[in-house]
């Protein structure tokens, strides 16, 4: 009996260190080398699922993201204030004023159309010379994989749209990803908010879409000389004076002039000044 009983000790221990082994490891690769209740490496598993289809290069993994700009709705173009611009730049030429905030287009030697843009954020300004190489109305906008990298929430693609953070039209520069675009954002304008691309008003892109197209130059300054840009001197408006008021020239220069009163013949609606001493009938007639 005890040995029997010696002999089915030593087949439990035997089953209890073989049999249950299987199910205290798991996966594919480390089967059978670790057990369940070790600490693994949390380290994220980075890999190209899809190829360099999304431009990617193995760099992040999720899945494709394809969003929509929304409605096209249609816009009118609208012209900006001249302003007096002496420089040396040629006429139909785009000037950008980065510290200014400012993009002109340039009409002759001494006049050029003001547009208030937004400029690059500290970091991805930037200056130079180049052409306008194609314009795109409602474009579509393709983020690069930096910017997705800086914030994942991006799409990798967005279709045109009143949505779409290019706007209504886009003037590409050269080769380069620097664009002069619209913009669903007209709070922005006149601030340093994007990443080195100009935006502006919508109405005016599509304005200055009119004046420039492939091939125009396209000149990023930092900032221009104070005497460059001035305001246009408007011819002062004409006075008109009245033959029943002789005097209306005289006071336009008086800002403390009143005009002349004036009262018709027929006071019968005209209130009556009432002296408190003297009595009156029921009907408002001096006793």
């Amino acid at each position: 009996m005890i040995w029997r009983a010696a002999l089915a000790a030593a087949t439990i221990i035997t089953l209890a260190d073989v049999t249950p082994a299987l199910a205290q490891f798991y996966g594919d690769g480390a089967f059978g080398r670790q057990r369940f209740w070790e600490p693994r490496p949390r380290n994220r598993q980075w890999r190209n699922d899809y190829g360099d289809q999304w431009g990617y290069g193995g760099d992040y993994r999720r899945s494709p993201v394809v969003r929509s700009g929304g409605a096209r709705p249609a816009i009118t173009a609208q012209a900006p204030p001249k302003v007096h611009f002496q420089s040396n730049f040629p006429a139909n030429a785009i000037v950008i004023d980065s510290e200014g905030r400012m993009l002109y287009f340039i009409l002759s030697p001494t006049q050029a159309y003001q547009y208030p843009i937004s400029v690059g954020r500290e970091g991805f300004s930037w200056t130079g010379t180049e052409v306008i190489s194609r314009k795109q109305e409602w474009p579509d906008w393709n983020p690069p994989k930096e910017m997705i990298a800086r914030d994942l929430r991006l799409p990798d693609k967005m279709t045109g749209g009143i949505k779409n953070p290019l706007g209504a039209l886009a003037l590409y520069l050269g080769n380069t990803l620097y664009r002069i675009h619209g913009t669903n954002d007209p709070k922005s304008i006149g601030h340093a908010a994007s990443s080195g691309c100009f935006r502006m008003m919508n109405e005016h892109v599509l304005h200055l879409a009119t004046l420039a197209g492939p091939g125009t130059q396209v000149t990023v300054v930092k900032s221009l000389a104070p005497q460059t840009v001035s305001a246009e001197r408007q011819a002062p408006p004409a006075r008109l004076s009245s033959p029943s008021d002789p005097y209306a020239d005289e006071r336009q220069d008086d800002p403390y002039a009143r005009p002349p009163e004036s009262y018709p013949d027929d006071d019968y609606d005209r209130p009556r000044d009432y002296d408190r001493y003297q009595r009156y009938d029921r009907y408002g007639d001096p006793l």
